[in-house]
């Protein structure tokens, strides 16, 4: 590598080094390489070779967990050994681990005290061993750091991993250990950016390897995989010899990194520069001197490693950044979909209030018809008209002053139309329908099925309204002259708005299920649309669904108390439009007479014109039997007084019943979920509402980490 190209990779190197100490490696893969074979394959011997770290010989002090080894160019010389813990340790664990900390000067000061440096790494990871009884398991996720630091030193970083094997020792490993070694293996070699050294030793078959086999299930392509072949001095036979040669050539079992082959040194060779030439003197003979020399000994290897180590570096830099930068983002956006923090009284109650201002932010919009200032209003909100509760209150009233008009009579009074309008035929039908596509909520909520009815239809007035004032008068009147006894007037009017109780109910329970659909969809707006936002979603509504009952409940009690003000008292008002139209219903009935009797006029005049004798008009008011004139009069009163009270009594019911029961009134049912009545919640209640589940807080704990450990890793970067 060049020196510009050179300290550029080691800065990178360094600091990839450093989002391996915080654990970035377990959200997404680091440019590292990784030390795997079986046990016995010669990995620690080739290691220490390669980074001068003397591992102690004849002890099995360093198979239980994965050991980093970092080279580090640094002013100062000296070796650093430190604890990462696992991914998935625990709180207490993790800061037991990351408090330990050793240093020595020397790599010969290492080797003398290793031993004991090792017996305390495996007290401190609760590695069980002979020195240690009391340890509570055989391998672990932690990995032991070992950093040597120099002047000289070339950035290096390679991790060992513990051997595999397939043959447990009673009593030392189990099948469960076994597993869990593998899947340790498996873990670093799947990774994307991890350069595989498959350790293989030169006297046996390589297709008996599991580690090769296991490399190329993860490495398909051996695109990543670099196989070095150790222990070539225990090949004695020329066609064993001569199958090494032809993996290092490249001849069988390819590489896209290819063979490397070196020599471990045995237990009594020194590890110094001499001892290891004197070692390698065996790769001058032959077939060995026939092997390219870059392919050839412990330093062709290193310099191999650290220039692959620097071109996946620096090829994998910049995206790191840009998947650290995504993942943030995604894991920010899933704490905020969590929501704000639920675990003490105080954050349960901000939680709640928070909900609770927005909801009647959207109440407030939807009461003023200020359709622009949510996006509640403007989703499906032709399926969905309840969203949009005010103008389905004004269609459903409309509904009702046309259903009050058309058909809420018993009897068509004389001269009224049995036909209504077209337009209120077709506003009729389409309120209707409108409300029949709201969700059924209601079905959801029994308490409601006392309080409203679901059935639209009335049937339409009958014809026949004087003979029927006829058949009452006669089987009512008294001993009254020229007039009709007031207790008359109430009986046909109580009979002729007979169906008032009918439509009224009608009308207030369309208007509730508005109101409960409404408040159901605003609630959910409010809350979220997370699962545990729709958990917090039932909880409010468990919460409010009685006292909402209540209301619609004194809603509808309002109303049919308007219902029997007007049926059941005296019939009387002080509205000038009842003497109105009683006068005007008796013009009409002159008229009518006198339109019967007149005759056309002409006398010469072109300009003709319709007379009537005035004898003959006297006869409209004296042409009457006693009782024809009151049969008239109890009907001109009926239907003068039918008029002036259906509209006082629409009018009344919207605005006591519906708008002030409903909708604007302090004890309406959109007012109920406020922060009002979260402040007036209890402890208790508060945590049973707004209290997050073990799950929730596990995950927000979870996300929080991660978010924190991405904020590091980017800021190292």
């Amino acid at each position: 590598m060049h020196d510009s190209g050179a300290l550029m990779s080691n800065d990178r190197l360094f600091k990839i080094d450093q989002l391996r100490e915080r654990n970035i490696g377990k959200y997404l893969p680091l440019p590292q390489l990784v030390a795997v074979g079986d046990q016995s394959s010669g990995k620690s011997s080739l290691l220490e070779s390669v980074t001068g770290i003397p591992f102690p010989h004849g002890q099995e002090l360093c198979t239980r967990y994965a050991t980093q080894i970092t080279h580090r160019r640094d002013t100062n010389s000296f070796i650093s050994i430190t604890i990462i813990p696992g991914p998935q340790a625990s709180a207490d664990h993790k800061n037991r681990v990351e408090g330990y900390h050793y240093e020595v000067e020397s790599t010969a000061q290492l080797q003398a005290e290793f031993p004991d440096i090792l017996n305390k790494v495996n007290i401190c990871m609760g590695i069980r061993t002979d020195k240690n009884p009391d340890g509570d398991k055989t391998f672990t996720t932690d990995v032991l750091k070992i950093e040597k630091c120099g002047p000289d030193e070339d950035y290096l970083t390679v991790i060992d991993v513990p051997g595999i094997f397939r043959t447990t020792t009673d009593g030392v490993t189990t099948t469960k250990d076994r597993d869990m070694v593998k899947n340790m293996v498996t873990r670093y070699i799947k990774d994307s950016r991890t350069i595989i050294l498959a350790v293989l030793p030169c006297n046996v078959d390589i297709a008996t390897q599991e580690i090769l086999s296991l490399a190329e299930e993860y490495d398909k392509t051996g695109q990543r995989t670099l196989g070095v072949l150790t222990k070539p001095d225990l090949v004695k036979e020329r066609s064993a010899k001569a199958s090494v040669c032809s993996l290092v050539m490249g001849e069988r079992k390819t590489l896209n990194l290819g063979y490397y082959i070196v020599r471990n040194r045995g237990g009594d060779d020194d590890e110094n520069d001499a001892d290891l030439e004197e070692r390698e003197d065996m790769f001058q003979q032959e077939p060995w001197s026939r092997l390219p020399q870059d392919r050839v000994g412990v330093k062709a290897l290193r310099e191999r490693l650290q220039d692959l180590l620097g071109e996946i570096t620096d090829l994998a830099f910049p995206k790191i950044r840009a998947e650290l930068r995504s993942m943030l983002l995604e894991t920010d956006e899933a704490l905020v979909k969590l929501g704000p923090p639920r675990q003490t009284e105080r954050q349960q109650q901000q939680y709640l209030v928070g909900i609770a201002g927005k909801f009647q932010s959207i109440v407030r919009a939807a009461l003023d018809a200020d359709y622009s200032s949510n996006k509640f209003f403007s989703e499906d909100s032709a399926e969905r008209p309840e969203r949009r509760l005010i103008t389905l209150i004004v269609n459903i009233t409309h509904w009702f002053n046309s259903a009050f008009r058309n058909t809420s009579q018993t009897f068509y009074f004389k001269g009224q139309s049995e036909k209504p309008q077209d337009d209120d035929i077709k506003d009729n039908q389409n309120t209707l329908e409108d409300v029949g596509r709201l969700p059924s909520y209601v079905s959801g909520c029994p308490h409601l099925a006392n309080i409203i009815v679901t059935n639209w239809s009335t049937d339409d007035p009958k014809t026949g309204i004087v003979a029927w004032i006829e058949e009452n008068y006669r089987r009512s009147r008294g001993v009254e002259l020229g007039t009709f006894s007031p207790a008359m007037l109430s009986g046909v009017f109580r009979e002729q708005s007979r169906k008032w109780p009918t439509l009224t109910q009608q009308y207030l329970s369309m208007a509730i299920i508005a109101v409960h659909d409404f408040i159901a969809l605003c609630l959910q707006a409010a809350c979220g649309e997370t699962d545990a936002d729709k958990i917090t979603t039932n909880r409010i509504f468990d919460g409010v669904i009685n006292e909402l009952v209540i209301r619609y409940e004194r809603a509808m009690g309002q109303a049919m108390h308007l219902v029997e003000l007007e049926r059941e008292r005296k019939p009387y008002t002080l509205n000038h439009y009842f003497n109105d139209n009683v006068q005007k219903s008796r013009g009409i009935q002159v008229k009518n007479y006198a339109s019967r009797h007149a005759f056309t006029e002409m006398h010469g005049n072109p300009n003709y014109r319709q007379v009537v004798a005035i004898n003959d008009l006297s006869k409209a008011i004296t042409d009457k039997s006693n009782a024809e004139h009151i049969r008239d009069e109890i009907h001109e009163n009926l239907q003068a007084y039918y008029q002036v009270a259906s509209k006082r009594f629409i009018d009344y019911v919207y605005l006591q019943a519906v708008d002030h029961h409903l909708l604007s009134g302090p004890d309406s049912p959109l007012r109920l979920f406020s922060e009002r009545w979260v402040l007036d919640l209890n402890a208790a209640q508060l945590a049973a509402i707004a209290g997050e589940n073990r799950h929730i807080t596990t995950q927000r704990q979870n996300l929080k980490m991660k978010a924190d450990d991405l904020r590091e890793a980017l800021k190292i970067l």
